[in-house]
């Protein structure tokens, strides 16, 4: 239990009697039971309370399939495809601008008519 030990147990009892004395310890034990047993009952009602809240918001959630065919209804925001917007492209072509990172290979230098 807590990783205490017979004789480590002894030695809080013994404490604990010497502390309170012996007319306390029968209230201060029905007390502390008490305590432990509401905590329990505090702890059970919070781990019900996050099991449906889990439970309800896996039934609002509406599956993959649905989802796709919301993201096609009008006003639907468009799939991100990883093409910069319009505006970063004007950005990035500005001079001084760093090139915009792509997975494409730059393309060759046109070579120079002389």
């Amino acid at each position: 239990m807590f990783g205490i030990g017979f004789q480590e147990m002894l030695i809080i009892l013994v404490v604990v009697l010497i502390i309170f004395g012996p007319k306390r310890l029968p209230d201060l034990a029905k007390s502390l039971g008490k305590g432990i047993a509401e905590f329990k009952k505090a702890s059970e009602e919070v781990r019900k309370g996050i099991d449906d809240a889990i439970q309800e918001s896996e039934e609002t959630v509406p599956p993959p399939a649905a989802a796709e065919k919301d993201a096609s209804a009008p006003g639907a925001t468009p799939p991100v495809t990883g093409e910069p917007p319009a505006a970063a492209e004007k950005e990035a072509s500005a001079p001084g601008a760093t090139p915009p990172v792509t997975s494409e290979p730059p393309e060759p230098p046109a070579a120079a008519k002389g």
